[in-house]
């Protein structure tokens, strides 16, 4: 019983960390790497389920793609999202 219990808790754990993660990919530029530096670094650059961007590029990787929130919206009333006026 008390195995079931804390493979329980595990479970949850991990689908909570899994559901409040960065989905950011990152890499690092002509620099061979391993995945687990990879992981070694991002749980090091991870503080209360917050990831540190600026710690991550301080050793030296990139983001591939900005993280979900800063990505541009494009404007729905003007084509291409481009501002200005628009044939219609």
């Amino acid at each position: 019983m008390r195995h079931a219990v804390t493979l329980s808790a595990l479970g949850i754990a991990i689908v909570a960390y899994g559901c409040g993660s960065d989905e950011r990919e990152w890499m690092k530029l002509d620099e061979r790497y391993t995945i687990a530096e990879f992981r070694r670094d991002l749980s090091e650059c991870t503080v209360k389920g917050t990831l540190d961007e600026e710690c991550m590029k301080a050793r030296g990787w990139v983001s591939v793609a900005p993280p979900k929130a800063e990505q541009k919206k494009e404007d729905p009333l003007t084509p291409s999202g481009r501002g200005g006026r628009g044939k219609y």
